[in-house]
């Protein structure tokens, strides 16, 4: 057997079936079919049960995947220092578009300076791209866990809170308890999950839900954010997409005390990326780089 089969082997046993990796791949999936039997046969065992809906590892598969992955990662990796290769081609990256638009590309020239023989290309999406089936290599989310299915490094925590400018609390008073959102003016994020109802978490680790309500309803993040500093009303935001409003006095975090959510408290931003089995020295770079300049 050779790298190249091992590395398809376990690309198979985490992608669950031979066609998500051959849409990786470029390939036909009978290629991909063809090559894990023959391993099968050189091996003399099986390395999977197969049915109609998808594959799934066999006792003896799982303890082969164990012992030959790191070892594929090992040569791999032994390969290109061999090799002495320079980091060329293109890494693609995807982000929602507010995120993308305030922390990544400030650091494009960063990344310029680092690597000017690798391109960049930012996929700015609020859509949910598969890293198996898309030719995606990197995605960012804001998520309280790590997707099934995905490798993920933790970026940072994005938190949200409530917030409020300077002219509106002039206007309408401070808000120094959740409940005083009641019949307040609040700007809704307009979408499929629209949600009328904000929770507030407690210092004593208790939480509290507050209906809320305005005239105002908004699909975009960063359309939500300009609203909230021209003085519409209070608005959900998360701490990195309003920390330079908070900065030049544009925005003030209402109930510090309080983190703020429409579903589940603690997300955090993740680095996705689709396998660790024989990663390429450009998404290598990629994750090293943002781990660095994002990174908590």
């Amino acid at each position: 057997m050779d790298l190249a089969t091992l590395s398809l082997f376990v690309d198979v046993a985490h992608a669950g079936g031979f066609a998500p990796v051959a849409r990786q791949r470029l390939i036909d999936p009978s290629l991909v079919s063809r090559a894990i039997a023959g391993l099968e046969t050189e091996l003399g065992f099986r390395l999977f049960q197969r049915s109609t809906r998808r594959l799934a590892l066999t006792e003896a598969g799982a303890r082969y995947l164990a012992t030959v992955e790191p070892l594929a990662r090992d040569l791999a990796a032994a390969a290109e220092m061999a090799r002495g290769s320079t980091l060329t081609g293109r890494l693609a990256i995807t982000a929602s578009v507010a995120y993308g638009t305030i922390r990544l590309v400030p650091l494009l020239p960063a990344w310029r300076a680092a690597h000017p023989g690798l391109e960049v290309a930012l996929d700015l999406t609020d859509r949910l791209v598969d890293l198996v089936t898309e030719p995606v290599d990197i995605a960012i989310r804001m998520s309280p866990s790590i997707p099934p299915g995905l490798i993920g490094v933790p970026l940072h925590p994005s938190r949200y809170h409530a917030y409020a400018a300077p002219a509106w609390l002039d206007r309408h008073g401070p808000i120094n308890a959740p409940a005083d959102l009641t019949g307040t003016p609040c700007l809704l994020f307009a979408g499929p999950l629209q949600r009328r109802e904000w929770r507030f978490s407690r210092p004593d680790g208790g939480a509290e839900s507050v209906a809320v309500d305005g005239p105002v309803a908004i699909s975009s993040p960063l359309a939500l954010k300009q609203a909230c500093i021209d003085g519409l009303g209070v608005a959900l935001l998360t701490d990195w997409l309003a920390a330079d409003a908070v900065a030049s006095g544009r925005l003030v975090r209402l109930l510090p005390d309080h983190e703020a959510s429409t579903t589940a408290f603690g997300s955090n931003a993740w680095l996705l990326y689709a396998s660790r089995t024989l990663l390429p020295p450009k998404i290598r770079a990629g994750i090293d780089f943002l781990r660095a300049q994002l990174g908590q």
